[in-house]
């Protein structure tokens, strides 16, 4: 059955590039640049785009089902980035 182009698991799981996008913050990079670089050539997105989609999975449940840690890590850095302004 064809998802539209967006490779879903099980209906309710998160897309492909969703997936990715968590498994890249996941990741740790190793001096500046080096993470945009791996944001444009891996996912094909320009950092800024990237960006865009993480702060939004931040706020679904179904990237909270699927990477809990990694979700709750980046809502703390989100938090406090936003106290700080």
């Amino acid at each position: 059955m064809d998802t539209g182009g967006e490779e879903h698991e099980a209906g309710a799981g998160l897309a492909r590039r969703e997936q990715d996008i968590l498994a890249l913050e996941r990741r740790g990079f190793s001096g500046p640049g080096v993470k945009e670089r791996a944001i444009r050539e891996e996912l094909g997105l320009a950092p800024v785009r990237y960006y865009q989609l993480l702060n939004a999975l931040l706020d679904d449940p179904r990237a909270l089902a699927h990477d809990p840690v990694t979700v709750n890590r980046l809502r703390r850095v989100r938090e406090t980035r936003r106290a700080e302004r």
